[in-house]
């Protein structure tokens, strides 16, 4: 059995709609077996899908392939999640430092924002290179 590869991401809730599926394929960030695929791609059982949400890159098996979306409880059946847990470490990371890069449209930062990049960035100790050494 054979599905769609944006109505299989659909399907299964990796993606809240379709529309966002097809355009996340249009824009290289899905692919299946490590090739990147168009939304129309058929996506077979046993194949590996690859979700790529910056900074995470998301490794699904295609355990069934379904076109109609089904329950939260019932996504277990359909795919197994094999992201390596570096990828996980590495969203862990982004969401800890995250407060230091604000997202366009937040304004200004608040006196507590401040202090708290203060408090953060005096807690670190950073050590350059030597090829970095403005002390010469």
């Amino acid at each position: 059995m054979e599905a769609r590869i944006d109505k299989w991401l659909w399907s299964v809730r990796i993606f809240k709609t379709r529309t966002i599926a097809a355009e996340a394929c249009k824009k290289g960030r899905i692919s299946i077996n490590g090739v990147q695929v168009k939304p129309s791609k058929s996506v077979h059982e046993g194949d590996t899908v690859q979700v790529r949400k910056p900074p995470v890159t998301y490794s699904f098996r295609v355990l069934q392939c379904i076109e109609n979306r089904v329950g939260a409880k019932l996504v277990p059946e359909m795919m197994e999640n094999i992201t390596p847990k570096d990828q996980y470490d590495l969203l862990e990371m982004n969401r800890i430092s995250g407060f230091v890069k604000r997202a366009a449209g937040l304004g200004r930062p608040t006196k507590k924002d401040r202090r708290d990049m203060e408090d953060f960035l005096s807690d670190a100790e950073f050590e350059l290179p030597e090829e970095f050494d403005f002390d010469e």
